[in-house]
């Protein structure tokens, strides 16, 4: 309920209906909020408590008749009996008027004061007994009162003229009014006061000393009112003195200071001042900081710009600009600490020790900024830790995932409310140091929309010819980031700008093979997992034969998080065992296995009968999690030469089903079939799956050799998987991903393994032990592919015959 907030007067004598009305004992009752109604008061209200709109079709229905009583809180909305006080006004409902958000405007007359002896009803709406009071006669006039009344007339004046609120109507009013009980209650509704000082007053019956109490209370508001108009007119005058405040700032110091009393703003500005000339920064920084302490002294330390400078000299004294942590030169120990805590990766740790041994011969060498490219769960940010761990650098690390405002990298201008530098300088600033290993994870995720675009900042950052003089908006001054030792991760690359990816020097993390998830396993994971769940070495058993069973029944994945996954399950069921009383040890094996993991999660590829029957071939994808398998499924059935494509297959890769059929086509001879034998038939080509979308051009000849299986009746040869792009001409053309695609034929038990023949420099990359398993076959052209899968087709063993198109 809210109320008019216009000034509520009297409106004279009552009319003659409102004198000659009998007021009944039992009455409807409405809580009011915000507002005490007085004798003589007409007031507009607004009605919305569904009680409250009851109350008043109640009123109206009978007589029109509403006991109006203030709730002492006004915060609450279904106030109970103690809520409300016990004084209020029988008021006449003189106007109604339904509001279009369903509440109610009522004009209510106040016409007599009234007591609640009880409550006789609580819902839908109040209903009281009452007793009536009866205003006593006015007294006789004697000096006092006329007095009393004189005062009360000015006060009233003086408050009115100092709020503004001053109205000659309302002085005409208050100046004819001569019953001193009348004049209370007209100044009292017209003061603004506290709703529990509006009570009493409404709650004294005899009227002179209900003109006191006015009296005293219109004391304190003209000392409160008066020292309310002295700030604003000092906070205008503050307005027009800021040319002399600095002397009078200077003689208040001088007056402190022979009086032994210290200014502890000009102790904060010395202090300041000190801290400046001990930081070590940049001639240009220092002297841009010294510029802004002037500007600082010369301000009221009141003045919100002062908040904005002093923020700003916060910054300049924060900042690391010549403070460097000392590298740990010594190669061995760094290797020592890389081999410590990740297992293999040795192009990574061999290019940090290039860096490190850089470093010892010139010390002026720049920061590198690497890229680490590769599947999730490989280590590439806990690999940052362990390098800055190696050099004896600082580490801090930023995610870019979902980063999708410019300011993020620049910071935002000193111009706006909360301004402040960007996560490149606050990242600086927390590790207290200029040359950390700062790494930015997920830079293959960074966004842009209409607050900028993230990556395009970040090419300044990321070039060493040009992160010596960074600029952030908030600082507006170069700093030398050239000292940073940027690392940045991917889960793939071609999703980075290319001016982007140009700055970075790119390095690939691919999966690991079953040896290599068995040696980390075993020195790290498994450890650390057995000490995070509370359990000794000694309580648990498990041997190699069941880790293995763990990878490749449980897990299928590039990484190993999942595998940390699943030893930590089998820890925490050992340790509720050890909690209840166990003592161990616990022997965790191929036959227990089940128990602490459950029912095997993944078949091993092999056991799955998939290519005894044409038209089916394994090919060989890349994804963001590593390589996994491609089974192409085709089919030629009767129709009118329709391709029909299957399994959420993306642009790239419906382009290569369609050059596939072409090369096929060309070679019809080499089938044996008639030159119109494919507008005869529908090819449907489907790779399983279906809910994933799949594209890539690497599934080409995996498709191309599906469709001559398919056409030619002859399944492949078990055992095989393949990976290349096709040509029109039949040309095989180079892929990327090859370790983690063989990685991928590896754990399915596949060992050939068809690749283009420009991949066979890449072959390199692959771990000896991987190459001893799987024997990779490189092709130049389709009618290898054919030949090694397919064997040599018979011709005309499919040959139809011509088809009469009148038919």
């Amino acid at each position: 309920m809210e109320f008019d907030d216009s000034l509520s007067t009297s409106m004279g004598d009552f009319d003659e209906q409102a004198q000659d009305l009998e007021i009944p004992d039992s009455l409807p009752m409405m809580a009011v909020r915000d507002v005490v109604v007085f004798n003589y008061m007409i007031i507009p209200l607004f009605v919305g408590r569904p009680g409250s709109i009851e109350a008043v079709n109640e009123g109206l229905a009978a007589n029109k008749l509403l006991m109006l009583v203030t709730q002492k809180d006004a915060t609450k909305d279904d106030p109970e009996e103690k809520d409300i006080y016990e004084v209020g006004m029988v008021s006449m409902i003189m106007r109604t008027l339904k509001l279009p958000d369903g509440r109610l405007k009522v004009l209510v007359q106040a016409l007599s004061k009234a007591r609640i002896r009880s409550f006789l009803q609580e819902k839908p709406f109040y209903r009281v007994e009452i007793d009536l009071i009866e205003e006593p006669e006015s007294p006789e006039m004697t000096v006092e009162i006329e007095a009393l009344m004189r005062n009360v007339r000015e006060q009233t004046e003086k408050i009115m003229s100092l709020r503004g609120l001053l109205s000659s109507d309302l002085m005409t009013i208050i100046n004819n009014i001569e019953e001193p009980g009348r004049l209370a209650d007209l100044v009292g509704s017209n003061l603004r006061l506290k709703i529990a000082e509006s009570q009493k007053i409404l709650e004294t019956i005899d009227p002179v000393a209900r003109l006191r109490l006015v009296a005293d209370l219109l004391h304190k508001e003209l000392e409160v009112s008066t020292v309310q108009a002295k700030i604003q007119s000092d906070v205008k005058e503050e307005m027009t003195r800021s040319q002399r405040e600095y002397f009078l700032r200077e003689q208040i110091q001088a007056l402190k200071r022979e009086l032994g009393d210290e200014d502890s703003y000009s102790q904060e500005i010395e202090e300041l001042r000190q801290q400046l000339r001990k930081k070590k920064m940049p001639k240009y920084a220092k002297k841009e900081a010294r510029k802004q302490l002037r500007r600082l002294e010369m301000m009221h330390p009141e003045a919100s710009e002062a908040t904005i400078v002093r923020t700003y000299l916060d910054w300049f004294l924060d900042l690391p600009w010549r403070q460097s942590s000392p590298d740990v030169l010594d190669l061995k120990e760094a290797a020592a600490v890389l081999d410590e805590d990740h297992y293999g990766l040795d192009r990574i740790k061999e290019r940090i020790l290039e860096y490190l041994a850089v470093r010892k011969l010139n010390a002026d060498t720049k920061g590198p900024i690497i890229c680490f490219v590769g599947p999730p769960g490989v280590g590439k940010t806990s690999l940052g830790q362990a390098i800055a761990k190696a050099m004896g650098r600082k580490f801090y690390r930023l995610s870019l995932g979902g980063m999708r405002d410019e300011a993020e990298i620049r910071g935002h201008r000193r111009t706006y409310i909360g301004a402040m530098p960007g996560r490149i300088l606050q990242g600086l600033k927390s590790v207290g140091a200029n040359n950390p290993v700062f790494m930015m994870d997920e830079i293959d995720k960074i966004g842009d929309d209409y607050r900028g675009d993230p990556s395009s900042a970040l090419l300044e950052v990321l070039d060493p010819e040009q992160n010596n003089t960074f600029s952030d908006h908030y600082m507006n001054l170069p700093f030398d980031l050239s000292k940073v030792m940027f690392i940045t991760t991917a889960n793939r690359s071609d999703t980075i700008p290319g001016p982007l990816l140009d700055r970075m020097e790119v390095i690939q993390l691919s999966g690991y093979t079953l040896e290599e998830k068995m040696a980390i396993a075993t020195k790290y994971l498994l450890p650390r997992q057995i000490q995070e769940n509370g359990i000794r070495p000694s309580q648990i058993r498990i041997d190699d034969a069941t880790l293995e069973t763990i990878i490749s029944r449980y897990t299928h994945e590039a990484g190993v998080r999942n595998l940390e996954r699943a030893l930590g399950k089998v820890c925490r069921k050992i340790a509720r065992k050890v909690a209840e009383g166990g003592k161990g040890p616990y022997v965790v094996s191929g036959n227990t296995l089940e128990k602490y993991l459950g029912p095997y999660r993944y078949l091993p590829e092999t056991e799955l009968d998939t290519t005894n029957q044409p038209g089916l071939v394994i090919g060989l994808a890349w994804t963001e999690v590593g390589g996994e398998l491609l089974h192409i499924e085709t089919s030629v059935l009767p129709g009118k030469g329709k391709l029909l494509l299957t399994g959420q297959l993306g642009e790239v890769m419906k382009e290569s089903a369609q050059a596939a059929l072409s090369y096929c086509r060309s070679r019809n001879k080499v089938l044996g079939v008639d030159p119109e034998y494919f507008d005869a038939v529908d090819i449907h080509i489907h790779v399983p799956a279906g809910a994933i979308p799949k594209d890539g051009p690497s599934a080409g000849i995996t498709m191309t050799t599906a469709l001559f299986s398919a056409i030619s009746g002859k399944a492949v040869k078990r055992g095989f998987a393949m990976t290349g792009e096709v040509t029109l001409r039949g040309r095989i053309l180079p892929i990327g991903g090859l370790k983690d695609k063989a990685l991928a034929a590896l754990r399915a038990g596949i060992s050939k393994v068809i690749i283009p023949e420009e991949n066979k420099k890449d072959l390199v990359e692959i771990p000896e032990e991987l190459r001893k398993k799987i024997t990779f076959f490189p092709v130049k052209h389709m009618d290898e592919v054919i030949e090694l899968t397919l064997g040599k087709i018979p011709k005309g063993k499919l040959q139809l015959k011509k088809i009469d198109k009148k038919e």
